[in-house]
């Protein structure tokens, strides 16, 4: 089996969205974890062994537990996805634990995140950003030889740098006003930065941008938390792009201003 630690456990128990939560302590069932096994994996064995004791299982969310699909987002001691940079919770092992260590494991905590059940929230607010960016209006044909149009390496890098973003939320759970300005601009910066997208660049700003606030997320205060606990490491450097671009629709798009007798 290897070698194994044992750990002093709270989980963050909800039954449901208007429920009480608390915390509760599994620390009888997390003795004798692997070191080798991923936080999921832990959570796993807790939950078998709280199944075995006639107890409800932790509710969590989970998919690929390849660090790709961004569903795993809990917040541990503290810090989303835990003390690991650039590590999703999947991808985060119990080696990186100390034996009789306390860990305190919750859900994101944010507005727009309403939880669901234990560990697992609402993130929906995201794919409704994401659907205010619309589609390309433009009747382009049928799908194009790879290489027809040509795109510069640096932007087609920066394209996919910004495209690295998994939709997990950290970026929210971290940012003291609960803002997804880190998502919105990631997604903007891959839409945007390739020539297919420029088309509709003020429209896709201006969409997102609106529906970010509508979903309840706060604004962006530059404090770089959501830099620091992003698992694919996004710069904050989107977020100033996609003010700069927000700004700029905006203007662009103002309606007209009526002019009043007496003035001008």
């Amino acid at each position: 089996m290897g070698e194994t630690i044992d750990l002093k456990l709270h989980v963050w128990r909800q039954s449901g969205p208007n429920a009480p939560g608390r915390f509760e302590d599994y620390t009888h069932y997390a003795k004798a974890i692997p070191t080798h096994a991923s936080f999921l994996e832990f959570l796993d064995i807790v939950n078998e062994r709280l199944i075995l004791a006639g107890i409800e299982p932790i509710a969590f969310d989970h998919d690929c537990r390849e660090g790709i699909c961004g569903m795993c987002g809990v917040v541990i001691n503290g810090r989303p996805h835990g003390p690991r940079k650039a590590t999703t919770t999947c991808q985060l092992h119990m080696r990186h634990f100390r034996n009789g260590e306390e860990i305190w494991v919750e859900p994101w905590r944010a507005k727009a995140f309403p939880i669901v059940k234990d560990l697992i929230v609402d993130r929906s607010a995201f794919d409704r950003i994401i659907q205010a960016g619309g589609y390309i209006t433009a009747r382009v044909g049928s799908a194009p030889d790879a290489n027809a149009i040509l795109i510069p390496k640096q932007v087609a890098e920066e394209a996919m740098d910004a495209a690295a973003c998994i939709g997990c939320g950290a970026c929210v759970a971290a940012c003291p006003n609960g803002s997804a300005s880190l998502f919105v601009a990631a997604k903007l910066g891959h839409f945007n930065s390739l020539p297919q997208g420029k088309p509709e660049l003020d429209r896709r700003v201006l969409g997102m941008v609106t529906q970010h606030e509508k979903e309840g997320f706060g604004g962006c205060s530059n404090h770089y938390l959501c830099e620091a606990a992003c698992p694919k490491e996004i710069s904050v450097k989107w977020i100033a792009k996609m003010n700069r671009d927000f700004i700029r629709a905006s203007l662009r798009y103002a309606p007209p201003v009526e002019r009043k007798e007496g003035y001008g």
